[in-house]
């Protein structure tokens, strides 16, 4: 395998700068450029830490879990917070959180990961506010007397904030950041812009989350049109009946998750409860409802390539994959798949946190991409079912558990081709369908509007900055 190498003639100077530092990051990052830079811009330049209340992360210390809302708190993961959905996030006890309330987050503070991967960001949005987060987060508190916090994001994760932030790493295998690294960090003052940077990512913070409420209002809307309720995770794990049960089984499958008795349960009120209903496999297109093509996977500069998503980017507000060459990739719909297909989390494990068998939908920015083999492509036929409402349904609790129940395969699990076509999908009336899918297809607008929210106030923060601060 090829590996690119990046090399870079460095002054003599900029090693006194950084302490006789030997490590090549100070260097590569740009960090030293963007110093330079902000020194010579004629506007006053303030100390991160006097802007903010505090800058700060939980502290390192085992976690207590719960199954029960009754008892926890949704805790998110350095990984969690640049995630569209949070509502499936595992739950820390209440009690640990009394103990220790530098776990929780507001809205407005500015989410910087701190370990492993250093300087994915976030600005928290509303409904954020209340939850728990890992000590792998730093937070940055902006002092909002002084400084408005959506500026403090925009500043921090554009491309003078982020080689900043990132320069003080430290460590060999485990890489790390504290908040005294970014303690001293340069703030500019840059007047009118920071109103308007913040007005911006307050924008695009508020778009999310209209658009994450809109999302479980359509799967409402589509399960009580089907005659369901929806079933809570604790409620599943709860009423399962998964750690001892008797079954008739098939001679073609042996495993136990196929018969949980919740979850056969759950199918016949589907096939019971619904105006109509229709097997998966007879409501979406030939030659789709299976896993991607496997191909060649050629690294490339983006003007020669596309992004590869896979399973770990999916989820994420805004997906950053893998550049590879365009050229070497067959024109084919399920690598570059057509508007309103529903992608399925085909490959992983079980476990109440596992991505397997959760669903997106792609439309609008997200057609840009193309998508790994590890997604079960399901592209509903439209005279069938308008594939923002399938989405709205495949998203539910209720449908997720029938999906984990067409699994199979030992560590790494994959869904059954001859169980996943009978998977049974609720056929409601057509205006209900054609609500739910304007529904689903405004949040994910707005889940791009929000995107252009934030590039636009960055933009306008490096622009500032790059003229002088005019």
């Amino acid at each position: 395998m090829k590996r690119k190498f990046a090399c870079k003639t460095i002054p003599s100077t900029w090693l006194e700068i950084e302490g006789r530092r030997l490590d090549c990051g100070p260097y590569m990052s740009g960090a030293i450029e963007a110093k330079e830079l902000l020194r010579k811009l004629r506007v006053s330049k303030e100390p991160l830490q006097d802007l903010t209340s505090d800058i700060y992360h939980a502290g390192r210390e085992g976690r207590t879990w719960v199954n029960s809302p009754e008892y926890g708190v949704p805790f998110m993961g350095s990984t969690d917070i640049l995630a569209s959905d949070l509502s499936v996030l595992p739950l820390m006890s209440k009690k640990q959180i009394a103990v220790t309330p530098r776990f929780i987050i507001k809205e407005g503070w500015t989410l910087i990961t701190r370990s492993g991967t250093i300087g994915r960001m976030a600005y928290a949005r509303s409904d954020m506010d209340g939850l728990a987060c890992s000590e792998h987060v730093m937070r940055v508190v902006p002092d909002e007397d002084k400084i408005k916090p959506g500026y403090v994001y925009a500043y921090l994760s554009s491309r003078f904030g982020v080689p900043l932030v990132i320069s003080g790493t430290y460590g060999s295998i485990i890489q790390s950041i504290e908040p005294h690294h970014i303690a001293e960090l340069p703030v500019p003052r840059l007047g009118d812009v920071e109103d308007r940077a913040h007005e911006l990512v307050q924008q695009a913070a508020d778009l999310r989350t209209e658009a994450t409420i809109q999302l479980q209002a359509a799967t409402e809307k589509f399960l009580d049109s089907a005659g369901l309720v929806d079933i809570p995770s604790h409620e599943w794990i709860d009423k399962s009946g998964r750690l001892g049960f008797t079954a008739s089984i098939s001679k073609t499958l042996l495993r136990a998750v196929n018969y949980i008795p919740l979850n056969t349960e759950l199918a016949e009120r589907v096939k019971r409860n619904s105006p109509s209903w229709k097997p998966l496999g007879n409501i979406t297109e030939p030659g789709t409802l299976r896993s991607g093509l496997r191909f060649k996977r050629i690294d490339a500069e983006p003007e020669y390539g596309v992004e590869l998503i896979g399973q770990r980017e999916i989820f994420n507000l805004v997906p950053k994959g893998r550049w590879i060459a365009r050229g070497y990739l067959p024109n084919d719909k399920l690598i570059f798949v057509p508007e309103g297909t529903v992608l399925v989390a085909a490959q992983g494990g079980l476990k109440e946190t596992d991505s397997f068998s959760r669903s997106q939908f792609v439309v609008g920015k997200r057609l840009q991409y193309a998508y790994s083999q590890h997604f079960l492509r399901v592209i509903a036929i439209e005279g069938e079912i308008p594939r923002g409402a399938l989405f709205a349904y495949l998203r539910s609790n209720v449908a997720f558990r029938l999906l984990r129940s067409c699994a199979i395969g030992s560590m790494q699990q994959d869904f059954h081709p001859a169980l996943i076509r009978e998977f049974p999908v609720p056929i409601i009336a057509n205006s209900a369908a054609s609500t739910i899918d304007d529904m689903v297809r405004d949040a994910y607008d707005k889940y791009d509007q929000a995107i252009d929210c934030e590039d636009e106030a960055r933009a306008l923060v490096e622009r500032a900055i790059e003229e002088g601060g005019r």
